[in-house]
């Protein structure tokens, strides 16, 4: 369920398919929390941020011309939307007046890198081929890789019902199965 799906999707969405817009949605959700919440808007302006992009998804799915790029796009619209919002949370910020004036805790403002949208889109490719994987090998690769201190083999082979020794191969074979998802992968 990689790119394909998603120009899959944008096709049925612009075709008013309702549960096809829950699943773009839902696709792309963390990625567009994320942006907002690196450029340092409140929860309410993630929110905001968040709600502007897809309706702005709504607004132009019709003339998106790359559908198998709708990731891109939904990143690069989430950044804009995040700078205007740090803008107008900015200009509507009261200044202190007198001998009692504190420091103001400003949130950085500036433009996300480049680079770190590229990240976070590359995280988010990453999920989606984790997400496509068979469920033993999707539970591995989350347990050993997406927790702070992995568990250790003993638990995990316990979870998974094989032996401590067959851990090791069956880390590389979905890791090589992972590898062969992100190379077919466009996004």
């Amino acid at each position: 369920m990689l790119a394909d799906d998603d120009a899959s999707l944008v096709e049925a969405c612009r075709r008013g398919d309702a549960a096809a817009w829950e699943t773009l949605v839902r696709r792309y959700q963390r990625l567009l929390y994320a942006i907002p919440r690196r450029a340092g808007l409140s929860e309410d302006g993630v929110a905001d941020v968040f709600q502007r992009v897809c309706v702005l998804l709504l607004e132009h799915i019709a003339q998106i011309k790359q559908p198998e790029r709708i990731g891109a796009w939904l990143a690069t619209t989430a950044r804009r939307e995040s700078w205007r919002q740090s803008q107008r949370a900015r200009r509507s910020m009261p200044f202190a007046s007198g001998e009692d004036t504190q420091e103001l805790q400003i949130a950085d403002t500036a433009l996300l890198p480049e680079e770190l949208v590229e990240r976070l889109e590359q995280q988010h490719t990453v999920r989606l081929a984790l997400g496509s994987l068979d469920l033993r090998c999707r539970t591995l690769l989350t347990m050993l890789f997406y927790q702070v201190e992995p568990p250790p083999y003993s638990v995990i082979a316990a979870q998974l019902g094989v032996s401590e020794g067959s851990i090791g191969p069956t880390r590389a074979r979905c890791l090589q199965k992972l590898r062969q998802k992100l190379e077919t992968s466009t996004i």
